[in-house]
């Protein structure tokens, strides 16, 4: 038997399964989100500096600019998370669908 389940109970209109109510052994998982962002957070800049060095010091301006740019788009998504759905509304909105 599955560890969730706890049994059947039989009416005569008809069965009913019941599930258990708590799980005691469910992890915390309050502010996971943000340990997560303030732990990959600075080692995300760390990669970004290092590897930004090394196209400037390899004269590669062209695949700096790109890299800054898409370290740019990363770092917006990584450390505002609610901006890919008022994105995602927003240009939604602006094809004319109803987002209410």
């Amino acid at each position: 038997m599955l560890p969730l389940l706890t049994g059947f109970v039989a009416d005569a209109a008809s069965p009913v399964l019941h599930l258990a109510a708590e799980v005691t052994d469910s992890p915390n998982t309050t502010g996971l989100a943000d340990w997560l962002r303030g732990f990959f957070g600075p080692l995300f800049l760390v990669i970004v500096s290092i590897v930004a060095i090394f196209f400037l010091f390899t004269r590669e301006i062209t695949r700096f600019a790109q890299f800054i740019i898409l370290a740019i788009f990363i770092g917006i998504v990584f450390y505002v998370p609610g901006i890919i759905e008022v994105l995602a509304v927003a240009i939604a909105r602006a094809m004319g669908v109803n987002t209410e």
